[in-house]
């Protein structure tokens, strides 16, 4: 698991069974290593994809000045739980040192060190949230940019064939297109997730010089959950699914639920051939042959 490191937070709190201890603030010193999955955050260099370390030791800090605990493992517990209410965070490991410690020998200074997980903490599960995304390809190794996006989405539960297709709209001249639909499971809120989509597709070199034009990828947000999203960045459900048949086929396969009653005779006829699986030879495989 990718990690981030805060280290050395100093913080005044009292802290001690000896009455002394419980009369005056003491230094104590709090070491964090915080589980989290940092793949998106390096694709995106977005504050919202990460943790931000600045308000964890705010938060910290604030909680631990007003705490007056007996115990250093108390103490390290509830820092733990402070931490695992960040989104994104997956487990943390705490080190809480105290650096005066009442003891009649040498020694510099006493710790603990605890290991929690979010679901062995307080903290609210992450919630799991359902997309479905419609891929589709026209230029360069078609299967092999579908591939890529599937393998970029995350955790996909599920995905439907490859259907190929001739270009509706745009300027003549097109190639055939590859289009196929997925289910993903994510944590990301809708608008996180779009920003997603549009990084994998700029990570395949996707350009938008021509309206409806010929693209090495095409990575559309359909359905999110049951929610309907209506803002200028965002509109979900994808606006002109219920006309495109392209969409719809595949999406029959994979969330049947959200395809209208008798589209498969309403819509006009068009070529809609599957192609196959994902894992069938890419174009280039096929050209060598």
């Amino acid at each position: 698991m990718d990690r981030i490191l805060i280290d050395d937070l100093r913080v005044m709190t009292v802290i001690g069974a000896l009455p002394h201890e419980r009369e005056m603030a003491q230094p104590i010193r709090i070491d964090l290593s915080i589980g989290v999955d940092l793949h998106e955050a390096g694709r995106s260099d977005e504050l919202a994809d990460t943790v931000h370390y600045g308000l964890v030791c705010e938060r910290i800090s604030q909680m631990a000045r007003e705490s007056k605990d007996v115990l250093l493992e108390r103490l390290a517990g509830k820092v733990a739980d402070v931490v695992l209410e960040f989104d994104l965070v997956e487990e943390v490991e705490v080190t809480l040192t105290k650096l005066r410690p009442p003891i009649p020998e040498e020694v510099s200074s006493t710790a603990v060190r605890l290991v929690r997980s979010r679901k062995e903490a307080a903290a609210p599960p992450l919630v799991s949230h359902r997309a479905i995304v419609a891929l589709g390809s026209n230029l360069g190794d078609r299967m092999g940019y579908l591939r890529f996006a599937v393998g970029e989405l995350g955790n996909v539960t599920s995905m439907s064939q490859v259907f190929e297709t001739e270009p509706v709209g745009g300027p003549d001249g097109q190639g055939a297109y590859l289009n196929m639909v997925v289910e993903v499971q994510t944590t990301l809120d809708p608008f996180a997730f779009l920003r997603r989509c549009q990084r994998i597709e700029a990570n395949a070199l996707r350009q938008r010089l021509v309206h409806w034009g010929p693209r090495t990828l095409d990575v559309d947000l359909l359905f999110y959950d049951d929610m309907s999203i209506d803002s200028e960045a965002l509109k979900v459900p994808h606006p002109r699914i219920f006309e495109r048949r392209f969409v719809l086929a595949p999406l029959s396969e994979v969330a049947p639920e959200f395809c209208p009653p008798g589209w498969d005779d309403s819509l006009p006829p068009m070529a809609v051939l599957p192609r196959g699986p994902l894992h069938e030879p890419s174009d280039a495989a096929l050209e060598a042959n």
